[in-house]
């Protein structure tokens, strides 16, 4: 199963989940009427016409109850959902966690960082805020936000003292797993209607403690029972919202650990965390009240549940590791030491210092495997990753990971190499930012005149955690001025295109994460002339001189998509428009589409093998703006 085929399941489960709440509100909408009707609407209490006139009588009064009733778990759930908007930094606040500065000099934070980051750039999602719950000995993990533009990953602290690199790496595989497979967005939903139905609970208890101050006991009779009924039927509806969410969760945790493992091709990793929860004095449980997230977590956070969110440890060991023995487990927990990880991540760090002054080794491609690596990007994408970020100069990657200068880095991205143009640009820059991120963008240049190619978009990436914590006025200031500074020339290359394209999407999706959703309902028929568009652009870039061998590219790409495939290549001098226009219109294909034409967009880069750097610019732009994640990839070998 594959990106698109998980993200697709996460969509039918999500509709599924919606049916089950609609059927729970409706359960608990007729139970408050039988039990206000039962009270309140009976003759003796309020003189009513006898009982064949009974429910039209009381019309209004379940109008009421029932409007009421609804319009309180609507709105509960409604406004608790739009709290989880504020993404996934905002519960990790809320559990007492504590951002990662990308600037740490602590070996262990340092670590945490560079794995989630090589991760983001290995796997082409948006790197996502790294937090730690600094009060929590037991090892756990979570990945939370409605989209991956809000996400953000946070682990605790007996996480970062008791894993090696390797078991960190599995655990933050096993995160970004729920992010590809579309769960967060579930998660997020399975707590606000698991919300709602908790208000009616407390609405029953506020009903409940309304009647003790009443003056007159008989008057105070009937709100005692609704009330006290009213508490039983919602923590009843909650009983069953808990299993619901159970359900889900435990089937998902499977898949995401055979994903990580997938991912990082290191079954240890995984499976040596799951062992240290097991031997570890602390587990995974919390401190913190972790009832409301505890479906998000890597292990179970709690010591009692009614329905547990995970499978039991040694099933998902045992899962991984057939042959796992149980009696590991205390031969493990006589040689944990919380301090051996902090040595060895200073380890780490002296090694990555004397490698970095190695180059990034190439622009990375695998033919045979794309479609299957989006999502699920394999340990020697994350190399590449690792590679690339080790091999920035320093004065780059420390602002790039600075919330002060992370705009300038983007600004210095679009600097030109022409002197005079160079010089316009720094004047609009000191014109809309000010005189001292004009200066830093000089001290950048002067730092990164000679950065490769491949580096430029994985620095890019580097700065999106940065930019997406600016206030909305700046960052909207920051896309009309990328537009400026591109524009001083009077044309647009491929690279300056995909950097203001990518960081518009970034930036749009941040702003409004619920917007950004992977897949929509237009089939690839209806969108012919877009592809057509895309492809051509595709081929012509890849082969400005070739006419030929563009047009043999534009046709493999099209075959199985368009039909009939047009004879002629069609020039695109306007290629920027066309592409936007086109672009916006294929984001709305569905999720099984999306996949059918990523896979003629790679048929169509791939036909020569051959790839230049224009070529593997534009694919990602175009993947971006249709919400696909696009892994770096290795070189096919020569022929």
């Amino acid at each position: 199963m594959n990106f698109f085929e998980h993200q697709d399941r996460a969509r039918r489960q999500s509709r599924r989940l919606v049916v089950l709440f609609g059927l729970a509100v409706l359960a608990i909408i007729v139970a408050v009427n039988a039990v206000v009707l039962a009270t309140l609407g009976m003759p003796q209490y309020a003189g009513y016409p006898p009982a064949d006139n009974f429910w039209l009588a009381n019309a209004g009064l379940i109008f009421w109850t029932t409007s009421l009733t609804a319009a309180t778990i609507g709105l509960a759930s409604a406004y608790r959902s739009v709290q989880l908007r504020a993404g996934g930094g905002e519960i990790a606040r809320s559990l007492g966690g504590t951002a990662v500065d990308p600037s740490t000099n602590d070996p262990l934070r340092r670590r945490l960082y560079n794995v989630v980051e090589e991760m983001a750039i290995a796997s082409g999602v948006p790197m996502p805020e790294v937090y730690v719950l600094e009060h929590e000995q037991g090892i756990n993990a979570f990945a939370a936000g409605y989209s991956p533009a809000d996400a953000a990953v946070a682990v605790t602290r007996g996480t970062l003292e008791h894993l090696d690199r390797d078991e960190l790496q599995g655990v933050i595989a096993h995160e970004f797993s729920h992010v590809f497979n579309g769960d967060m967005r579930l998660n997020i939903r399975l707590i606000g209607f698991l919300f709602g139905i908790l208000v009616i609970s407390l609405v029953g208890r506020r009903l409940l403690l309304s009647a003790r101050y009443a003056r007159d006991s008989r008057n105070a009779g009937p709100f005692v029972m609704v009330g006290l009924v009213v508490v039983v039927i919602g923590y009843v509806g909650l009983f069953f919202g808990r299993w619901i969410k159970a359900a889900v969760s435990r089937q998902r945790e499977f898949l995401a650990d055979a994903s990580a493992v997938q991912f990082t091709r290191n079954p240890d990793g995984v499976s040596g965390a799951l062992k240290k929860i097991g031997a570890l004095y602390a587990s995974s449980f919390m401190v913190t009240d972790a009832e409301e997230v505890g479906h998000m977590l890597f292990a179970r956070g709690m010591g009692r549940q009614l329905f547990a969110t995970h499978p039991p440890l040694e099933e998902r060991i045992r899962a991984i590791e057939p042959n796992f023995r149980p009696e590991e487990l205390k031969e493990l927990a006589k040689r944990l030491d919380r301090h051996a990880q902090a040595r060895k991540a200073e380890a780490e760090q002296a090694a990555a210092r004397a490698e970095q002054g190695r180059g990034p080794g190439g622009l990375p491609l695998n033919p045979d495997t794309l479609i299957e690596r989006i999502g699920q990007p394999g340990l020697s994408q994350v190399m590449i990753a690792a590679a690339l970020a080790a091999s920035l100069p320093r004065p780059l990657e420390r602002a790039a990971h600075s919330d002060e200068w992370a705009q300038e880095v983007v600004c210095f991205l679009l600097l030109s190499r022409d002197s005079e143009v160079r010089e316009n640009q720094l004047l609009l820059i000191a014109q809309t930012l000010g005189s001292e991120s004009e200066r830093q963008v000089g001290v950048l240049w002067q730092a990164g005149r000679d950065l490769e190619p491949a580096q430029r978009l994985p620095l890019l990436e580097m700065t999106f955690p940065s930019l997406r914590r600016r206030p909305h006025k700046e960052l909207i200031q920051l896309m009309a001025l990328i537009e400026q500074l591109v524009a001083v020339d009077d044309r647009i290359d491929v690279f300056e295109y995909s950097l203001a394209r990518l960081t518009a999407r970034q930036i749009q999706d941040a702003m409004q994460p619920q917007r950004a959703r992977p897949g929509g309902r237009k089939k690839l028929s209806s969108r012919a002339e877009e592809v057509v568009v895309v492809m051509a652009v595709l081929a012509n870039h890849g082969h400005p001189d070739q006419p030929e061998v563009a047009q043999a590219a534009f046709a493999a790409g099209l075959q199985g998509l368009v039909e009939p495939v047009p004879s002629e290549l069609a020039a695109t001098a306007d290629w920027q428009t066309s592409l936007d226009r086109a672009l916006r219109r294929l984001d709305e294909l569905t999720l099984p589409d999306k996949q059918r034409l990523v896979a003629g967009l790679s048929r169509c880069v791939l036909h020569d093998e051959q790839v230049v750097v224009e070529e593997m610019e534009l694919l990602r732009v175009i993947c971006g703006l249709i919400h696909v994640p696009l892994p770096l990839l290795e070189r096919p070998e020569a022929g």
